[in-house]
């Protein structure tokens, strides 16, 4: 079998959709087949829309077996505001009274423009048995890619990774489920979605239920565990308990936040550091410019780390805080309960079918800071119940998320739309 994948990054970028891509396409190889990824030179997802961000020079190369080639994001005048005025416009006229599609189609393939890749999938003879394609809320580069696969009368894939945000609320949705996205979902051959709400979300829009398969990540056990807390505390100068955040630096991802909610228990005297890992977007350095630097002295903002010493920060922490309103599962709760953490986590997007509430860790609503506050410091105060939650999750991953059990249920996948 000879699967494309397609995707706006792959490593070293770092995310949820790029480790993801990753495990299957070397585990593909592991087992005799083949794999190609095709997608930009973006290093960082900032760059997609910020130039001076960072770049991967090499334009191809084989990693693990995984033949991958980059093509370079061209990016338009008045950056970043011309970018997101795109997708405002674009969620705007989505909603219009009459059919805007061929409009949304060819305005959205400026977010990300990759004209290169573009023109390579136009001109590709090339016949793969499955294109899986990835990440709606990039539709220039599934589109792209669906229309190589229908030309060549080859099975599409599409993961979409949805972010359904806050119940109730548009203002995530909107960039997620336009009516062109949507389009692209209906005629593919096959959706993979993380969670049943995102199922049953698409399945109320038009996409045929019996070609939507729920499949979860997982996590290798040994990969994200085993960690040395007392070489992490050493390196970082930290002596006291401390919640760890570990993901994309945003608000969007519940970074302020936890930042806040912190604030407030240092405030009611909580003796406890905030650990913050992962790449660090610019409106959060603004925002982290603002506060006093009594509280920085107790915040260790790290930056991206690499996968030791991210084991090594799992083994030490108490607590993993990701309240975020953009995640359609969100790997890195299994990160932490793999190491027998409690997590907390936002009721928003996929997650709420990911934490059992109380059970292996707790929801709250996004943006609610006081009530953050409120669950981390019982998880702070409370060694006995943080471990009861910590090793409740620990038994979840062991039973349901494992990249065996997702890479088994992938490529039936595969292999069911390819006969």
């Amino acid at each position: 079998m000879e699967v494309l994948f397609v995707n706006v990054g792959y490593f070293p970028l770092i995310g949820g959709g790029e480790l993801y891509i990753k495990e299957l396409a070397e585990r593909l190889v592991g087992d005799g087949h083949s794999a190609t990824v095709l997608t930009t030179d973006a290093a960082e997802p900032e760059y997609l829309w910020l130039r001076g961000k960072k770049r991967v020079a090499t334009a191809q190369e084989v990693i693990h077996g995984v033949k991958v080639r980059r093509f370079p994001v061209r990016h338009l005048p008045l950056l970043p505001y011309s970018y997101g005025l795109i997708r405002l416009l674009a969620a705007k006229l989505s909603k219009a009274p009459v059919d805007t599609t061929p409009f949304l189609s060819a305005l959205t393939r400026l977010t990300p423009w990759v004209p290169g890749l573009e023109r390579y999938l136009t001109t590709l003879d090339r016949r793969y048995d499955v294109v899986h394609a990835w990440s709606i809320p990039y539709e220039s580069l599934i589109r792209a890619a669906a229309l190589y696969a229908w030309r060549q009368g080859i099975p599409l894939v599409i993961t979409p990774l949805l972010h359904l945000g806050e119940p109730g609320s548009d203002e995530v949705r909107r960039f997620y489920t336009m009516r062109h996205q949507l389009a692209l979902l209906r005629q593919s051959d096959a959706v993979i979605v993380n969670t049943e709400i995102e199922r049953d979300f698409l399945a109320m829009r038009g996409v045929d239920i019996h070609k939507i398969h729920i499949i979860s990540p997982g996590v290798t056990l040994e990969m994200v565990t085993g960690g040395d807390a007392d070489r992490f505390r050493a390196h970082y100068g930290i002596k006291r308990p401390f919640v760890l955040y570990l993901g994309l630096v945003n608000y969007d991802k519940g970074a302020v936040h936890t930042v806040e909610a912190m604030r407030r228990l240092w405030q009611e005297g909580v003796k406890a550091d905030l650990v913050i890992a992962g790449t660090i977007l610019e409106p959060f350095r603004n925002y982290w410019r603002t506060l006093p630097q009594a509280d920085r002295r107790h915040c260790h903002l790290l930056g991206p780390i690499g996968e030791e010493t991210k084991r090594d920060a799992l083994a030490a922490a108490s607590v993993l805080s990701l309240p975020s309103r953009t995640d359609s599962f969100g790997m890195v709760y299994l990160e932490a309960w793999a190491n027998g953490l409690p997590v907390v986590g936002a009721r928003a997007g996929g997650v709420p079918a990911v934490i059992a509430d109380g059970e292996d860790g707790y929801l709250v609503p996004f943006g609610d800071v006081a009530a953050l506050a409120d669950r981390l410091a019982c998880l702070l105060a409370d060694q006995t119940l943080a471990q009861r939650l910590g090793e409740s999750g620990r038994r979840k991953v062991m039973e349901r998320y494992t990249w065996e059990r997702a890479y088994a249920a992938t490529r039936a996948v595969y292999e069911a739309v390819s006969r």
